[in-house]
């Protein structure tokens, strides 16, 4: 009788029984399905029993909202994106909410950015054209933006991204279903989803990590990061904290300041905005290279207070940045041990352990897969992105993993986040002189 690699697979697993699997595998049981599986479900579970009783609450707090029909400014920061931006002001135009005033700033371009966007204002397109001839990175142009703007709400844009026609009138509803609120994170997908497999992938990312992460986070009360690409604020919380801090990571640095003034942050899954990815790996290396060195320099360096057990001390902001740090930085540690710990130990054995590792956590993508589709308003579009699954326990467990741990040695030994060139030396000189 002649047996088959699977025959031999299914046998060793058979016979060492399930406290081999748990011992191999402790990390994905213990770890990684309690907190990015299991809690998917639980938020599926409460989103779908609380959406009737929801219903009357937010229909009443559209009509307040609807009623006063406050101002919202429109701000978007932008350079070099003069192909992008007619499409953002088209959908900003053709928004169900009316009351809108537009600001674009055009941070430095050496594009046709200037002459898009003049030709825009000057046919009544755009509310407010501002330009500043010499790049002052994103942070500087999205304060100038907010000196000129005059709305009761701020709404934040990437200058490459489109929108929903009720993503503006969503994003601001939570306002009005609670008071504490002090600002919003919208629901940002990937506009250029089908172009290859490096932008299906961060499509799928962004369904898992945006859409419902960010969900999931918020449900707990410790959502941490709204999206740079789509939030709201209240202006005079943006006033009282001066604005935005220079970055890289300004968004999730102006997030922890609105929770250290005890605000609530909220995500509104119903405002849906869509932004172009990187298409190519290098490309998303440098940017992913960029927003993950903002853990060790906002979350470790400049926020270290929250975690201080003084008079200001806040639980719930203690636990959203720890749980950030311990996912996130010390986990990848272990995840190092872990993987070597496998591989010295169990050598012999790694050709029955790879197949079983990729069921665990292919089988674990696709049940999230389908937590998003059930709340996704674009499933049939999105389904597509099934073929891609398989993919991402290489995307999300080694590529981003690998991304991840190179940004924290550069940021925590070299201070590299300063020496970005995606901000201006000078602003980034100052950045560290004042220590933000």
């Amino acid at each position: 009788m002649i047996y088959t690699f699977w025959d031999e697979f299914f046998w060793y697993w058979y016979s060492n029984g399930f406290e081999k699997v748990f011992n191999i595998f402790w990390y994905f049981f213990l770890l990684e399905a309690p907190r990015f599986l299991l809690m998917d479900f639980v938020v599926l579970f409460v989103y779908l029993r609380k959406r009737s009783s929801m219903k009357v609450a937010r229909e009443n707090a559209r009509r307040e909202f609807l009623m006063e029909n406050p101002l919202i400014s429109v701000i978007a920061p932008g350079k070099n994106e003069g192909k992008h931006i007619y499409k953002l002001v088209n959908s900003l135009n053709e928004q169900t909410y009316r009351n809108i005033q537009i600001v674009i700033v055009d941070d430095g371009s050496d594009d046709d950015t200037y002459l898009i966007c003049k030709s825009l204002y000057e046919n009544g397109y755009i509310d407010i054209f501002l330009r500043n001839d010499d790049r002052g990175g994103k942070a500087s142009a999205a304060n100038l933006a907010l000196r000129y703007a005059t709305g009761k709400f701020i709404v934040h844009l990437d200058a490459d991204s489109s929108f929903d026609s009720a993503a503006i009138e969503n994003i601001i509803l939570p306002f009005y279903l609670d008071k504490k609120v002090g600002a919003v994170g919208g629901n940002i997908k990937v506009r250029n989803y089908n172009t290859n497999i490096c932008t299906s992938v961060q499509a799928i990312e962004y369904l898992q990590t945006i859409s419902i992460g960010r969900m999931v986070t918020s449900y707990l009360g410790i959502y941490k990061i709204i999206s740079g690409a789509f939030g709201a604020f209240r202006k005079d919380i943006l006033d009282r904290i001066g604005g935005w801090d220079i970055g890289p990571g300004l968004d999730g640095d102006i997030t922890v300041k609105i929770r250290k003034l005890g605000y609530k942050i909220d995500f509104e899954h119903t405002a849906i905005g869509l932004t172009n990815v990187p298409e190519k790996f290098k490309i998303l290396s440098k940017q992913r290279l960029r927003w993950n060195k903002s853990l060790i320099r906002f979350r470790l360096r400049k926020h270290k207070d929250v975690f201080m057990p003084d008079a200001r001390f806040n639980f719930s902001d203690f636990f959203a940045l720890f749980e950030n740090i311990f996912f996130n930085l010390i986990l990848d540690i272990v995840w190092f041990f872990y993987i070597i710990n496998i591989i010295v130990v169990n050598a012999e054995f790694l050709a029955f352990i790879i197949p079983l590792k990729i069921m665990l956590y292919g089988t674990a993508s696709l049940l999230q897969f389908f937590v998003v589709l059930i709340l996704s308003e674009r499933w049939r579009q999105e389904i597509k992105l099934i073929v891609f699954i398989p993919l991402m326990m290489i995307y999300n467990g080694y590529y981003m993993r690998i991304i991840r741990t190179m940004a924290y040695i550069k940021e925590i030994f070299f201070l590299s986040s300063y020496k970005d060139p995606w901000n201006p030396s000078k602003s980034s000189q100052k950045a560290q002189e004042f220590g933000l």
